[in-house]
């Protein structure tokens, strides 16, 4: 077929039902055009003249689209086939609707002629059920460019590959070679047999016992189900004979199916000279008193013994949290269902786990087991690695709502002692004790900001930073940290980009880690700290995660210490877990640092070696620049004395340095005392302490438990309130709900929400209620005082 036709033939299915809108706008035009003749006055018939031209345009450009597109994807098809045109397999492209397009030489000259016909009747008569196959590739090709399967066919295994393309599908038919038939290689009888048990093919040895083929399991075996390892009757050629069938499965629903015969003499010189070495599988051969008989070369290799090492099986594996004898007793005795067992080999140097099936076998001499294996290493590292990624996800919401709790406690522990610092001067003999009370409940804060940046519930202020500029500002007050035995050495990537993140929680990160890495080398030695841009073409996958790719900016820290043990590196980002002496660390440092890069976008890793040092390396997606030539803003807070100060508190364990010893800042009381307040709580404490500190500043102040009590006060007391301050979450209806009632009434109030949880936590709650601010707990009395000012006046 010419191009040409072909191209026609597509603008004749835009109107045969592959689009509507050209028929629909050439009706539209007609009965425009018709209209307007009939139309008595001259502007009418000009406007329906009008609508007719535009619409028979529209349709004519729709139809020239979709020719142009339909020529397009022809051309793509017919390209792909010309490379494949001397390709040695028949190759063919279809199209959307599964019609075969072209084909290459060797389709032709296999095939003959198949243009035109759908790619299931064009290969029918080579591949069994060749519908069913092509199905199952025309529905991959929705999920995925490309898909293949090894269909076992009467003259041996044919492979097909569909490769998707614009507007088609190409086909490669493949003939494997005969020599890698399934079994061909074995003189064990052998069989592969289709999820029907329709037997596919066979190989020599079972054509020999069998006299010939056989057409399903059914026709072989007079007693079906068939079980593997148990003892069973096959239909030979000259007589019946009793085997054990092995079965192992295969891909897309075949199953291998190997059989084992003579069972009549020792099973020792049977099954071990007969069936194992033959097999492509890992067995074993029990006896009744769990010694093991006899094992092949599969079994011998994972589980690391020679030839001539047998004994109990108890000797060979173990991590069962049972007797190795007491299972292998029950299963002789058939006390438990056939099941497979996760295990781990005694002898292997490395790591290695075993699924192990058991299947009970009878014979003259009496019951054994026949033990199949296989390498379950990978699974099992999987589940270790999904189980660590659940605890790690339990341990984050649990420390997420310990923080909640504890930021209200530590809200009523410094609110009550800076009402008590009002009523102390310097001079008073309790001051001193008021401070430490003020300072140690900011030290319990700042352990609450380190669970809450762990669980990733901390608010962070991103901004666009270039790591050069802050790891300049940050390098002298490292170098304190580190002290004088150790030398720290910074160095950039002159290409860096900038990263979009929280400042100074991200100075918190490095320094956390150049603690760790200085505390690793008490003897000294040098820290290395680096950034570098990496541009990752295909995922990256580490432990249990996947960095997706793209380019990202990496911080390295690098020590020459004494390294983290193997055993202990799984646990290094768990909360309180720490590796240092008792005293010396909360273990609160890298479950922090694990916390905000993950909050940010990032990921990080460990790499350690005991004795050689640790590398902890981070990486956080780059911003990309709005244009190339632009300068890029970059917002970073300043490092001031107070904010670095306050780092290095938390991360070195010192306590806060208050010079005010926590009490109320500057006086706000210019302003204050000219409203009134409506307080909710639900905590005592906390309510007591607020609606003291307001009434303090002259305020009056209204107090409720919860939400309900709020509204009957509101109806109580009318258009009296100026300000709502209420704790977000509570018993029954919470904060942002009942504000939302109220404002209906109301809606000039303003209004201050307290939480224990962070900001992005409850942002989409609150979203919509104007006037609104947030004050996180905990908070001293300068902190409310200060919201309420700022928001009444």
């Amino acid at each position: 077929m010419s191009g040409h036709a072909e191209m026609l033939r597509g603008a004749a299915a835009l109107f045969a039902g592959r689009s509507l809108q050209p028929a629909l706008l050439c009706a539209l035009g007609l009965a425009a055009g018709f209209a307007s003749w009939l139309a008595a006055g001259a502007t009418l018939s000009f406007l329906l003249a009008a609508v007719s031209g535009g619409c028979l345009g529209a349709a004519v450009l729709l139809v020239g689209r979709g020719m142009v597109g339909e020529r397009l994807r022809l051309r793509e098809l017919h390209r792909a086939i010309a490379l494949l045109r001397h390709d040695p397999a028949p190759c063919f492209v279809t199209d959307a609707s599964g019609a075969i397009r072209d084909q290459n030489a060797a389709a032709e000259r296999r095939f003959g002629e198949r243009r035109t016909q759908p790619m299931a009747r064009a290969v029918g008569a080579v591949l069994p059920n060749a519908a069913a196959v092509v199905f199952r590739h025309e529905t991959a090709m929705t999920r995925r460019e490309a898909a293949h399967e090894t269909v076992v066919t009467p003259r041996g295994a044919v492979r097909l590959v569909a490769q998707r393309l614009r507007g088609g599908i190409l086909w490669r038919l493949e003939d494997l070679a005969e020599a890698h038939r399934a079994g061909g290689g074995i003189g064990l009888p052998m069989m592969v047999v289709g999820h029907t048990d329709t037997i596919l093919s066979m190989n020599d040895a079972m054509g020999e016992l069998l006299g010939g083929r056989a057409g399903s399991l059914q026709d072989i075996f007079p007693q079906m189900p068939l079980v593997p390892g148990r003892r069973t009757r096959l239909m030979a050629a000259e007589a019946p004979i009793e085997v054990v069938p092995i079965i192992v499965a295969a891909r897309d629903g075949r199953r291998e199916v190997y059989v084992v015969p003579g069972l009549a003499e020792p099973p020792a010189a049977s099954v071990a000279a007969r069936a194992f070495e033959a097999l492509p599988v890992a067995l074993l051969h029990i006896g009744a008193d769990g010694q093991v008989l006899a094992s092949n070369r599969q079994a011998q290799v994972l589980l690391g013994i020679g030839p001539d090492e047998l004994g109990p099986l108890s000797n060979l594996v173990e991590g069962l949290g049972r007797p190795v004898r007491d299972w292998v007793a029950d299963s002789l005795a058939e006390r438990i269902p056939p099941r497979s067992e996760v295990v781990r080999a005694r002898r292997r140097a490395d790591e290695c786990f075993l699924q192990i099936a058991l299947s009970r076998i009878s014979d003259a001499t009496g019951p054994s087991l026949l033990a199949v294996l296989h390498d379950a290493t990978e699974l099992k590292t999987l589940e270790q690695q999904f189980v660590q990624s659940q605890k790690m996800q339990a341990i984050g919401e649990l420390a997420g709502g310990v923080a909640h709790d504890f930021n209200n406690l530590l809200t009523a522990i410094t609110g009550h002692c800076d009402l008590l610092l009002l009523r102390h001067d310097q001079g008073d003999e309790d001051y001193g004790d008021l401070v430490q009370i003020n300072q140690n409940a900011n030290r319990a804060a700042a352990l609450v900001g380190q669970l809450l940046a762990f669980s990733r519930k901390q608010t962070l202020e991103p901004d666009i930073v270039d790591l050069r500029d802050t790891m300049g500002d940050l390098t002298h007050l490292l170098n304190r940290l580190v002290g004088e035995k150790v030398t720290l050495t910074l160095g950039h990537d002159p290409a860096l980009l900038p990263v979009r993140v929280d400042r100074r929680q991200l100075d918190q990160v490095i320094m956390n880690l150049v603690v760790n890495a200085r505390d690793a080398m008490p003897d000294g030695g040098e820290i290395r700290v680096e950034t570098r841009m990496v541009c990752l073409t295909e995922p990256l996958q580490r432990d249990s995660a996947v960095v997706p790719p793209g380019r990202y900016v990496t911080i390295r820290v690098r020590d020459r210490g004494l390294g983290i043990p193997p055993d202990k590196l799984g646990r290094i980002f768990e909360p309180f877990f720490t590796t240092k002496e008792v005293g010396k660390g909360t273990g609160l440092g890298l479950s922090m640092a694990y916390g905000i890069v993950k909050q940010t976008g990032g990921y990080i890793f460990v790499d350690s070696v005991v004795g050689a040092g640790t590398t902890f390396t981070i990486y956080i997606p780059a911003h990309d620049l709005p244009d190339a030539g632009a300068p890029v803003p970059l917002k970073a807070l300043p490092a001031a004395a107070p904010d670095a100060a306050a780092l290095v508190r938390d991360v070195t364990g010192g306590g806060p340095e208050a010079a005010t010893g926590g009490a109320p800042g500057p006086d706000t009381t210019k302003t204050e005392g000219l409203g009134t307040v409506l307080l909710v709580e639900d905590e005592a404490p906390v309510r007591a302490f607020a609606s003291r500190a307001l009434r303090l500043r002259g305020y009056t102040v209204y107090e409720a438990d919860n939400a309900e009590a709020a509204l009957e006060t509101l109806r109580k007391r009318g258009a009296e309130i100026d300000l709502f301050v209420t704790d977000v979450v509570m018993p029954g209806m919470d904060g942002p709900s009942w504000v939302r009632e109220a404002l209906r009434d109301r809606p000039g109030v303003k209004v201050v929400f307290v939480s224990g949880y962070s900001e992005e936590d409850i942002a989409e709650l609150s979203a919509d209620i104007p006037n609104s601010v947030f004050l996180p707990k905990p908070f001293t009395l300068y902190d409310l005082t200060a919201t309420v000012a700022r928001q009444l006046h």
